[in-house]
């Protein structure tokens, strides 16, 4: 699908910190509509943190973060009060999906209802509405044979899948994934990116914070390494992989390359 150069996140001058440990540190980022963008880098350099704090899940101490047409300040200005804040942030919540390490899902609901869960409550759907609209996300990701199964009756594989299925439920304008196949057996891990890269190709906006870096190459269409909380390098892959510009990017790189 032909991208387009219009950017549905910017984030500037984003700083969060815990305890007084700086973890963000004036970070800038855009991304258009449509890009998948793999984020990688050692553990502990921002990289989950900086997704917390796109859906919210973390309010971020400083700078400013837009995504879909809604913006986020901080500090916040006069006029804007903490409710204010709150709901902003509520709304932005409502336009992101969010993918885990672990699975999340209800242990005992089926597929089809985790699925069909959230729309039903958050949006007021019916159940015959969200239960369709589950059957076709879940034929989407390939389970439509075991909508009717529990959790604990799937791979690990098929448990994320349906997780991601979940997220897309609530119509979000990005995905979000943090280390979507760290808790996967490695023959796992391919069926989950197939996933990611058929809604690449339809169109959707993803960020996916990864250690795959054969993912980040081969199927991301930006690549942004990051170290001690700054963005390092953002390139095309195959000029970061390829050329990394960046002593740091490429001492990181260097087992890979």
């Amino acid at each position: 699908m032909l991208k387009l150069n219009v950017p549905l996140i910017q984030v500037q001058a984003l700083e969060k910190n815990f305890g007084g440990v700086p973890v963000l540190r004036g970070l800038d980022l855009s991304v258009a509509r449509g890009e998948l963008v793999a984020i990688i880098g050692r553990s502990g350099c921002g990289k989950s943190t900086l997704l917390r704090c796109l859906n919210c899940l973390e309010i971020f101490d400083r700078g400013q973060v837009e995504i879909a047409g809604l913006t986020l300040s901080r500090p916040a200005s006069p006029a804007c009060t903490d409710a204010e804040f709150q709901q902003r942030a509520h709304a932005v919540r409502g336009k992101v999906g969010m993918v885990f390490q672990s699975f999340n899902l209800f242990p005992h609901r089926t597929v089809l209802e985790n699925v069909a869960l959230a729309p039903r409550v958050v949006k007021g759907l019916s159940r015959e509405a969200a239960e369709e609209k589950a059957q076709a996300l879940l034929a989407k990701v390939g389970l439509v044979e075991f909508v009717h199964r529990y959790p604990a009756h799937l791979s690990g594989g098929q448990q994320q899948r349906a997780a991601i299925a979940r997220a897309l439920a609530m119509s979000p304008e990005v995905m979000l994934y943090d280390e979507p196949t760290s808790a996967l057996d490695p023959e796992l891990v391919d069926e989950v990116l197939e996933v990611m890269r058929a809604l690449n190709h339809e169109g959707m906006t993803q960020i996916v914070v990864t250690h795959e870096l054969r993912f980040a190459r081969d199927a991301s269409d930006f690549v942004i390494y990051m170290e001690a909380g700054r963005i390092v390098e953002r390139a095309a892959p195959n000029h970061l992989f390829s050329q990394p510009q960046d002593e740091r990017t490429r001492h990181y790189l260097k087992r890979f390359l």
